[in-house]
């Protein structure tokens, strides 16, 4: 079944434990975390405090992404504070086999990103060193932007290229993912769909998770 993962980037922050809790009880199971460094994209977020805070107010799984330019610096910091999986730009990590054997030596599941302009063939030598893939579907920066269509195109490569080889690892989406596209990113090969607009600017949260699960849901009898 494929999982939605609310990403707290599009959160109010001021009721940032109230939501996260209306997520769970709609039995949410993981939140994304975009962590921005003003840097490698043009936008600043939160850091391991946020992250330690957020650890105290739930027990989802932390999925925190890294859009930073030195991974290999602050990773250990967020695994620390109590993220489950971190993820890592292709882009950001000249030594990318070393740092996601790092990250799984702190104690977290490792990930790997690729922004749209990134072809998969630069993940070639480490699929089947990463836990799990994020494909972007935006430009990385800013919540709230334009689904890119040919992201869905990779994600189809990707799960090929992942299943000629055998390997069950799993590939997640993040960017312009609302109701009228959530099914056909799953039928693409999307496991893991992350939505924060689509979930958290809504006048229910809650239910707009359950109808972004639901319609995932029932895409997967209907994989292209």
């Amino acid at each position: 079944m494929a999982e939605i993962l609310p990403s707290i980037l599009s959160a109010d922050f001021a009721r940032l434990s109230e939501q996260v809790g209306i997520l769970a009880a709609a039995d949410c199971k993981m939140l994304h975390v975009d962590v921005m460094d003003g840097h490698f994209v043009p936008n600043i977020t939160i850091g391991p405090p946020v992250v330690a805070s957020l650890r105290k107010a739930t027990k989802l799984k932390l999925d925190v992404h890294l859009m930073i330019s030195d991974p290999d610096r602050y990773a250990p910091a967020f695994v620390q504070a109590g993220a489950d999986l971190v993820s890592v730009h292709q882009e950001t990590c000249p030594h990318l086999d070393r740092t996601l054997n790092m990250i799984r030596a702190e104690g977290a599941k490792a990930g790997v990103v690729i922004n749209p302009g990134t072809p998969i063939a630069t993940l070639d030598e480490v699929l089947g060193v990463a836990d799990y893939i994020l494909v972007m579907s935006v430009n990385p920066g800013f919540g709230g932007q334009k689904f890119i269509p040919y992201s869905l195109d990779k994600v189809r490569r990707l799960s090929a290229a992942l299943r000629d080889r055998g390997l069950a690892v799993p590939i997640e989406i993040d960017g312009g993912i609302t109701a009228g596209n959530v099914a056909e990113a799953v039928r693409a090969g999307v496991e893991w769909v992350v939505a924060g607009s689509s979930i958290f600017n809504t006048p229910d949260p809650a239910a707009a998770f359950m109808e972004l699960r639901q319609r995932a849901g029932a895409a997967l009898a209907v994989r292209v």
